[in-house]
């Protein structure tokens, strides 16, 4: 079996006091555009999971945490084509700002039993069943 790269990318369900976990459109021109998924972002060289989401979180939506604010919940393992992603999903229910779509990409507030009525990528799928029980 061939090697592949491993991909690690950190990934946050942010809660608002509805219950409700934001969901954010990839944009076209990236790839699985228009699929919808958990934001956050690749891990890169020398940070945290914990810092990837602090930074991804500012700079895709536009909302401001801290690292204590980020509690794990579960991770995605999923080979794609080219690579395997390793994704651990940090649940995050304190948080300042508004979300908004910083990179033009479309945003979602979704209670978990309606996330499978979005088209998302084949590793956030399975996160789905975690959130449903965290948050019934």
């Amino acid at each position: 079996m061939a090697t592949q790269r491993l991909l690690l990318v950190a990934a946050c369900a942010l809660v608002d006091a509805d219950r409700r976990v934001l969901l954010a459109e990839r944009p076209e021109g990236k790839s699985l555009a228009g699929l919808w998924e958990f934001p956050g972002g690749k891990v890169e060289a020398g940070e945290t999971p914990e810092e990837t989401l602090i930074r991804e979180l500012r700079e895709e939506i536009g909302i401001e945490t801290r690292a204590e604010c980020l509690a794990p919940l579960t991770f995605a393992s999923h080979t794609y084509e080219t690579f395997h992603l390793l994704m651990p999903l940090y649940v995050c229910r304190r948080f300042e700002g508004i979300a908004q779509g910083l990179e033009g990409q479309r945003l979602k507030w979704v209670r978990p039993r309606d996330m499978r009525d979005y088209p998302m990528p084949p590793a956030d799928l399975p996160l789905v069943a975690f959130l449903e029980d965290l948050l019934r």
